[in-house]
């Protein structure tokens, strides 16, 4: 009886599967996580900016057109948001333009909101 084993060849062959199989799945894995934290920033940063417009409701004061800025604390991280009014065709409505960043001068915010005040 003659004994069969696998060939260094055939060994070979299989780490290479097994290796590309697994960096797949750390990719994979990677993406997910990535995914993850900016659906967590997103999150948080929309509920800043829907801080910020149930705030001017409350105050009921007509927006003016020019940019205000502020800052807000939220887990454990700073937001920075600003807002503006701008103008309708009718001028009972004006339209509320609100971001929000993870930075005072980001070029792009993480999340951006429009609403309608009435008078």
């Amino acid at each position: 009886m003659k004994a069969r084993g696998m060939t260094l060849l055939e060994v070979m062959v299989a780490l290479v599967v097994f290796a590309i199989a697994g960096l797949a799945v750390m990719k994979t894995a990677s993406e997910h996580l990535s995914g993850l934290s900016h659906l967590e920033q997103k999150t948080l940063a929309t509920w800043v900016a829907q801080n910020q417009l149930v705030q001017q409701k409350l105050e009921n004061k007509w927006p003016g057109d020019s940019w205000v800025e502020g800052e807000e604390e939220m887990a454990g991280q700073i937001w920075y948001w600003r807002y503006r009014g701008v103008a309708t065709s009718d001028a009972n409505f004006k339209a509320l333009d609100l971001e929000v960043r993870t930075a005072p001068k980001a070029d792009n915010p993480v999340a951006m909101m429009r609403t309608y005040i009435s008078r």
